[in-house]
């Protein structure tokens, strides 16, 4: 399986990159936990769902066991997208295209679903991002997002660049995480009614979560592949160290918003 960034150095690739070349397969801030509540409220059966930068396919296989109408991956890293294409087989397909621009015909979706992949915008191409899921669904579809949320929603400006400063140096990307009243008003901007929001611990790298989230074995295999590495063992555990340091003001969030019928 070939994994996006191959040549990249450990101390320079992605944080979710660097934890899918050591085997973690569950790459959202909420687990799988969040992921199955939200594929629940999002309301799968039977509906033409397009997934924004599926990753490595793992909630592309959740969406299938909810039984969908058709299933359109969208993926801009060329290697990503073979690694879901052997996931989806031919009960999907996958296509190769940015979250903003996705090439998919306008009203041609019933559910858009994304996974932490808005947090790593900048705001202004979160929202290009949301325009292209509200263009993408049919009136009264549902668009489905699972993000990391700063808390308390009154959480001090100084706080929130103190947390994105930390995580864009710890997991080399970016970073923006917004609170549930930004993530509401940025999807309202948009057109979207905010239907439901849900949260979850950002327990990523916690014992508990890797087992819950990966299986024992699947744990213990990148448990092992992080004592072996030295590079990546210091690169887990910065990130582990910046999660705990913030995690008062960090947590994982579900958001399932509605296109106006």
């Amino acid at each position: 399986m070939s994994l996006p960034m191959p040549d990249r150095k450990t101390a320079d690739l992605p944080g979710h990159w660097l934890f899918a070349r050591l085997g973690k397969r569950v790459l959202r801030p909420g687990g799988l936990g969040l992921t199955h509540r939200m594929l629940a409220d999002a309301r799968l059966a039977g509906a033409d769902v397009v997934e924004l930068a599926p990753g490595l396919g793992r909630t592309a296989k959740e969406i299938l066991q909810n039984s969908p109408g058709t299933y359109t991956g969208v993926e801009a890293d060329e290697n990503a997208a073979g690694v879901v294409r052997s996931v989806v087989g031919e009960r999907g397909r996958v296509v190769t295209g940015e979250a903003s621009k996705t090439g998919l015909d306008a009203d041609s979706a019933d559910v858009v679903i994304g996974e932490a992949m808005l947090t790593m915008q900048t705001n202004a191409h979160k929202a290009e991002i949301i325009g292209e899921a509200y263009r993408v669904l049919r009136p009264g579809g549902r668009y489905a997002i699972h993000e990391m949320v700063l808390q308390p929603i009154d959480v001090p400006e100084a706080v929130k660049d103190e947390v994105r400063t930390a995580l864009a140096r710890s997991i080399k990307v970016n970073a923006r995480p917004l609170t549930a009243a930004e993530w509401t008003e940025l999807l309202t901007d948009a057109g979207f009614t905010v239907e439901k929001i849900a949260y979850a611990p950002m327990a990523l790298l916690e014992p508990h979560r890797l087992i819950a989230d990966e299986g024992l074995i699947g744990a213990l295999r990148f448990v092992f592949n992080v004592l072996r590495d030295s590079d990546a063992r210091a690169r887990v555990l910065n990130m582990r160290a910046t999660f705990r340091r913030h995690r008062n003001n960090m947590a994982a969030i579900e958001v399932i918003a509605a296109k106006p019928a």
